[in-house]
C-alpha cells in the first residue's frame, strides 16, 4: 500500500468509524450472532492474491459488525465502561503509524520518557503519592490490564521476601491473601507466578460493606507464619468487580505492615474515580501502605483499551525480578542508569507506543473534562439508585459511592432460587431486546443485577428509557 493509497483508504476509515459512533444507537447494542455464524461466513482459506482494501470495509459491514458487541453504546450498562474517545483513537493511530517498539529507551526515547511523563501527571491528576512518581524510588508504568499489573506486583512481592526467587525460584511456600470479592486475577497471577491457587487466602468479608475483614487477614496471616509458610503478598480492592465494595486499605496496609507483608491495590475500575477532589476518600491509606497501585483509564477514563496504570513504591524488587539484559540489548544509555528500560517493568519484552493515546486524552479533555465525566456518570447513576429505592418492587444494594448501582426485583413469595431463576429471565429478556445490556452478580446467594453507568455517550434519557424497560419487565 503505498502512502497515497493509504491516505485515500485512511479518510474512508475514519469516515466509516466517524458514521459508525455516529449512527451507534441504531444497533442493538448485545450481537445477535449465533455461535459459529460469524466463522461460517468467512472463507475457509486466505486468499491466493491480495484483494482491494474496499473488500475489507463490506465485509466489515456485512459480515463482522453483526458480531459485534457495542461497548460504546449509550445502552452499555454490562461490566464496566470500556471507554473509546475520539482522541484515544487517534493517539492509537498515531502509535500504529510510527510503529515504534518500546522495549529499551534507546528504541526509541520519546516512547519512554512520554510515558514517564503521562504517569507522573496521572499521579498529581489523581492525588497519589509523590514516591509513586517516576523521578522517585517508584514510579509508574503502562501494562495492557490489571491482570497483567498484578503478576507484576506479585512477582515483585515474591522477590521481596528475600528468597531471590528470580534467580533460584520459590524453595518455600508463599502464600497470598484476597477476598471472596477480589478478582480473578489475582489467582491466576498466583498461578503463574508459582505461589498456586491452593496457597491463595480467602479472608472474610463485612456483612454490611463487603469489605476485606482485616482482623480475619490478620489471623490468616498469624497462622501461614505459624506453619512455616512466607506471606507475600495482599490485595486491597477499591471497587471491586461485583458492587464496587471498597476494601479498607488503611486497616489492611496496617497489618501488612507489621507483618511485613507487600500490599497491592487493585482500583482498576474506581481508582480513576479520584481524580475528582471529593472521591478521592477512596483512596485512604493508599499514601502510607500501598507498595503498588494500579488503575485502568482503560475503563472510566475516556481511553481505550489497553491501558492500565501501575505505579510502584519502590521499583527496584520489580527490576531485580524481571530483569534480563542479553547482549544484542546491551547499550551505552542502559549502561549508564540513566534511563528507564521499560522491558524490565512488564512481563513482555516489546510494548507499543501506548503513552501516546493517553496523552491524547489528558491534552484533549483537561482536568476538567475527566472530572466532569466522572461526576456526570456518577450522577446519572445515583439517580437511577434514588428510582430503584423509591419502588417498592424493586430492592438496593447499599452502598453504591460511584457509578454501578446493584439492584434486584423483590418475590416475597418466592424461595430464594425461584426468585433467582426469575431474576434472570427478567436479565435475558432485557439484554435480548437490544435496547440495553446488563450483567448479574450473586451476593449471599441472591441474584442482583448490575447496572454501570460509564459512556460518555450516555445520557439522562437512556438512563430513564432503561429503568422504564426493567420494570416493564418485571
Amino acid at each position: 500500500m503505498s502512502p497515497e493509497e493509504f491516505r485515500r483508504w485512511g479518510k474512508q476509515v475514519v469516515d466509516w468509524i466517524a458514521d459508525y459512533r455516529a449512527g451507534i444507537e441504531s444497533f442493538p447494542v448485545r450481537s445477535r450472532v449465533a455461535p459459529g455464524e460469524v466463522r461460517a461466513k468467512l472463507p475457509e482459506r486466505p486468499p491466493e492474491r491480495g484483494e482491494g482494501f474496499d473488500a475489507v470495509l463490506r465485509d466489515l459491514d456485512e459480515i463482522l459488525l453483526p458480531g459485534v458487541t457495542h461497548w460504546q453504546h449509550p445502552g452499555f450498562f454490562a461490566y464496566f465502561p470500556s471507554n473509546a474517545t475520539g482522541p484515544s483513537i487517534l493517539g492509537d493511530l498515531l502509535s500504529s503509524g510510527l510503529g515504534v517498539q518500546g522495549m529499551v529507551w534507546a528504541t526509541s526515547p520519546a516512547c519512554t520518557e512520554l510515558e514517564t511523563v503521562v504517569l507522573d501527571w496521572l499521579v498529581e491528576l489523581l492525588g497519589l503519592p509523590p514516591h509513586f512518581r517516576t523521578d522517585a524510588a517508584g514510579g509508574g508504568v503502562i501494562q495492557d490490564s490489571a491482570s497483567s499489573a498484578a503478576l507484576v506486583a506479585c512477582l515483585a512481592a515474591l522477590q521481596r521476601t528475600g528468597e531471590d526467587v528470580a534467580r533460584r525460584g520459590i524453595t518455600r511456600r508463599h502464600t497470598l491473601y484476597v477476598s471472596a470479592h477480589t478478582h480473578s486475577s489475582l489467582e491466576r497471577a498466583a498461578r503463574l507466578a508459582g505461589i498456586g491457587a491452593d496457597n491463595v487466602r480467602v479472608v472474610d468479608t463485612d456483612p454490611d460493606t463487603l469489605g476485606m475483614d482485616a482482623g480475619h487477614l490478620d489471623e490468616l496471616i498469624a497462622a501461614d507464619l505459624a506453619s512455616g509458610a512466607v506471606p507475600t503478598m495482599v490485595c486491597a480492592t477499591i471497587g471491586t468487580t461485583s458492587t464496587t465494595a471498597i476494601d479498607p486499605v488503611r486497616e489492611i496496609g496496617e497489618v501488612c505492615r507489621e507483618r511485613g507483608v507487600w500490599l497491592h491495590v487493585d482500583a482498576a475500575y474506581a481508582g480513576v474515580a479520584a481524580v475528582c477532589p471529593e472521591l478521592r476518600w477512596i483512596n485512604d491509606g493508599v499514601a502510607e501502605f500501598a507498595d503498588s497501585y494500579c488503575t485502568n483509564p482503560h475503563k472510566w477514563l475516556l481511553t481505550n483499551f489497553d491501558c492500565s496504570a501501575l505505579w510502584l513504591a519502590d521499583r527496584a524488587p520489580m527490576i531485580e525480578a524481571l530483569s534480563i539484559l542479553p547482549e544484542y540489548l546491551r547499550n551505552a544509555a542502559s549502561e549508564s542508569g540513566e534511563v528507564i528500560d521499560y522491558r524490565d517493568w512488564q512481563v513482555p519484552l516489546g510494548r507499543r507506543f501506548r503513552s501516546l493515546k493517553l496523552w491524547s486524552v489528558l491534552r484533549w479533555y483537561g482536568a476538567e473534562g475527566l472530572r466532569e465525566h466522572i461526576r456526570g456518570t456518577v450522577a446519572l447513576a445515583q439517580e437511577f439508585a434514588g428510582w430503584v429505592r423509591d419502588d417498592p418492587d424493586f430492592a438496593l444494594l447499599e452502598p453504591h459511592p460511584l457509578a454501578l448501582v446493584c439492584f434486584w426485583p423483590r418475590y416475597p413469595d418466592l424461595p430464594v432460587e425461584e426468585a433467582n431463576a426469575r431474576t434472570h429471565r427478567v436479565l435475558d429478556a432485557l439484554n435480548d431486546s437490544g435496547d440495553l445490556f446488563l450483567t448479574h452478580t450473586k451476593i449471599d446467594g441472591r441474584t442482583l443485577l448490575r447496572l454501570a453507568v460509564g459512556s460518555p455517550a450516555t445520557e439522562r434519557r437512556h438512563v430513564e428509557a432503561a429503568w422504564d424497560q426493567i420494570r416493564r419487565a418485571v
